[in-house]
């Protein structure tokens, strides 16, 4: 059985796509008309320092994404048995999956970074080597309450969102608890309720535009489980202020048989989460 899986927001680098953009020039040239700058420029030289900034990364890493797909594609005449993509390589998977083409989920993303860009009050930390249900203990027993879980990578790898101040209280919490507190470099508490606004907005957005029904089992973010026609919308909508559930999808997949994950996409972030979660870490 094979699965692609679709890496998401913190994958990206400068040099990312390579050669892809002149493979597939009709996918650059839409980018750039949709995006209205040059994709290729920002992934392969960055000039402005903007590929870090959320507004630029999710179109960017979405379009690099596309680019690695469609060589994939063109490689392998079966395709996979399943689909799965973490945040926004959920939206890879759907266009994998033809729910729908490259333009409408490049209008998708660009719109998403740009609303998620725009909150600024909170922050995100990775909390490693501390078991999930230890770190939901410890943000009980501490009235951590505004704190959420954004993802829940592996069994010892969680990232968690909230404002500025309440994480920076947690940090030596969780530091006296052994674990390994790392500081992610993002614009605000993505995958948790201070996005409402963003989640509101966007749900809006997602009303002009009409669905197919997936020709390939895809994973959800928001539920774990493969999508229904009915849940497209809504799941994407509710993926922004809700837990990223790769565990739980990867731990689903793994129990249906012998399992072979490709990742699709820069670098292999999700190759190395999958082989924690094999392992039990």
């Amino acid at each position: 059985m094979t699965v692609y899986i679709f890496p998401g927001q913190g994958s990206q680098f400068k040099g990312m796509g390579g050669e892809l953009f002149d493979k597939f020039p009709e996918i650059t040239a839409t980018a750039n008309k949709i995006l209205g700058y040059s994709v290729k420029e920002l992934c392969l030289e960055d000039p402005l320092n903007q590929l870090h900034q959320t507004c630029y990364t999710q179109p960017a890493l979405y379009t690099v994404n596309t680019l690695f797909y469609l060589k994939k594609k063109q490689e392998e005449q079966s395709p996979p048995n399943f689909l799965a993509g973490h945040s926004l390589g959920e939206y890879n998977a759907l266009l994998a999956a033809g729910v729908f083409d490259f333009t409408t989920g490049l209008k998708l993303v660009k719109k998403r970074g740009e609303l998620m860009y725009q909150p600024k009050n909170g922050t995100m930390v990775a909390i490693l080597g501390l078991k999930f249900d230890t770190i939901k203990i410890i943000l009980k027993q501490n009235n951590f309450s505004r704190i959420t879980v954004a993802n829940h990578n592996s069994h010892t790898q969680t990232v968690l969102s909230g404002s500025k101040d309440d994480i920076e209280r947690s940090k030596s919490v969780f530091e006296q608890a052994n674990a390994v507190v790392v500081p992610l470099q993002v614009s605000g508490a993505f995958h948790s309720p201070c996005m409402m606004s963003v989640q509101e907005q966007f749900e809006l957005f997602l009303k002009e535009f009409r669905f197919a029904s997936p020709k390939i089992p895809i994973f959800s973010n928001y539920t774990a489980k493969p999508y229904t026609d009915v849940d497209i919308a809504r799941n994407l909508a509710q993926q922004i202020i809700h837990t990223v559930r790769w565990t739980e999808t990867v731990e689903y997949l793994l129990a249906q048989g012998e399992t072979e994950f490709e990742e699709i996409g820069p670098g292999i972030v999700l190759s190395g989460l999958i082989q924690r979660i094999q392992n039990g870490q």
